[in-house]
Parts: C-alpha cells; sequence; structure tokens
C-alpha cells in the first residue's frame, strides 16, 4: 500500500475466477467459465475472501471453482467482469447464441471485456471462427451489447507476463504441463496506452479511446 501511494497507483483487490453454473453429481458435466472479480469496497472486499476460500476448501475440482448460487448469495460489494475468451459472453458467442440469450448474459455482469485481436488469435487457428474480420466482428458485438444493456465496455489485455520477450518463461511453464499448443503464444504481455489504443483503432479513434 505504502508503495502504491508513493507511485499513485490504485490497487484493486480481485480475481479471475472459474465460474460454474450449478452443481452436478458429475463434475465432469460442469461448464466452466473464466469470470474477473474485482473487490469495490471492503464489504467485497471480505465477499471477495469468502468465495476464494470456498473454491478451494470446499469446491476443488481441477480448478477452485466458484458456484453461481454462492456468488449471488456474497456478491455485495464486488464488481464483475466477463474476462477472456473463456468467459461466459464470448463462448456464448461462439457457440450462436441469439441476441436475447446474448442480452441475459451481459445482464448478469458489471462490465464486458473485449480483448486483443492476437489474444484471441488461435481461435482462428482452432477454426472456431474464420478470420481475424471475424474476431473484429465479436468485438464490435460486444461493444454494441454493452450499449443495449447499459454495461461500460472495457478494453483489457489478459496480461501474464511484462514485457513481449517474455513468453518464453510461459512457453516453458505450458510445456512442462504438456500443453500442445505451448509454442504458439499469445502476445499476453502489459501494453502501453498507445498500444491498445493501436490495437482497437479498428474501431475508430473515439470509440477506442473511450
Amino acid at each position: 500500500h505504502e508503495l502504491a501511494r508513493r507511485y499513485r497507483i490504485k490497487v484493486i483487490y480481485g480475481v479471475e475466477g472459474y465460474l460454474v453454473e450449478e452443481r452436478t453429481r458429475d463434475r465432469k458435466e460442469e461448464r466452466v467459465y473464466h469470470i474477473v472479480i474485482l473487490a469495490a469496497n471492503q464489504t467485497g472486499l471480505r465477499n471477495l475472501y469468502r468465495l476464494v476460500s470456498h473454491s478451494y476448501l470446499d469446491n476443488f475440482y481441477y480448478y477452485p471453482r466458484i458456484y453461481r448460487d454462492e456468488l449471488m448469495q456474497f456478491r455485495e460489494g464486488l464488481l464483475l467482469g466477463t474476462a477472456c475468451e473463456r468467459g461466459e459472453i464470448v463462448q456464448a458467442y461462439l457457440r450462436g447464441a441469439d441476441e436475447d440469450e446474448l442480452r441475459r448474459i451481459a445482464m448478469f455482469y458489471d462490465y464486458l471485456e473485449i480483448q486483443p485481436l492476437g489474444n484471441n488469435e488461435f481461435l482462428v487457428r482452432d477454426g472456431a471462427v474464420r478470420t481475424r474480420e471475424d474476431l473484429m466482428e465479436m468485438n464490435r458485438r460486444i461493444l454494441e451489447l454493452g450499449r443495449i444493456t447499459g454495461r461500460p465496455v472495457v478494453a483489457t489485455g489478459d496480461v501474464h507476463f511484462l514485457e513481449p520477450h517474455h513468453d518464453v518463461f510461459r512457453r516453458i511453464l505450458l510445456s512442462s504441463k504438456g500443453f500442445d499448443d505451448a509454442e504458439h503464444q499469445a502476445p499476453l504481455y502489459y501494453r502501453t496506452t498507445d498500444e491498445m489504443l493501436n490495437e482497437f483503432r479498428y474501431l475508430g479513434e473515439a470509440e477506442a479511446l473511450e
């Protein structure tokens, strides 16, 4: 906190968690989504600690799972974001959900997220979408969903390392875990403001700045 104050950095406590819709007898059948949970105040911080503790101590199965009913129970003081392509909104979009379902999902969250094209370029490689233009269209659709539902849309980086050349360390980590695509790293480095503006210039200058 002292360092943060000295450099005028506002610390926001949060976690990228694993959201599960409902409890099933066979946990392998549970659909798991990424979700970003941020504490907006001291009540939220306490609830965040509760959710994280429960996910590890009571609900751990391959991942520390946060069940939606528990999240709703302890939601006070928390801000919920849609996270990366493993989040609920993008997964619904990719499986062809209709407008009503997308709006319903968006309404659950406090803000929607879009990310640089390079983060999700593997979706082109894997055949989930055809081209980079399709990735642009997906982000435009999320932007429109934000307007329709009154949810702010935030450009986020899904940062896993500081500098672009640090991807070598993540390649090593993923290779050690047996990931087949470890050598095809997404550029998940910490982008500057100018780099982020450049990433989203296809939305138009005003939209990217917003």
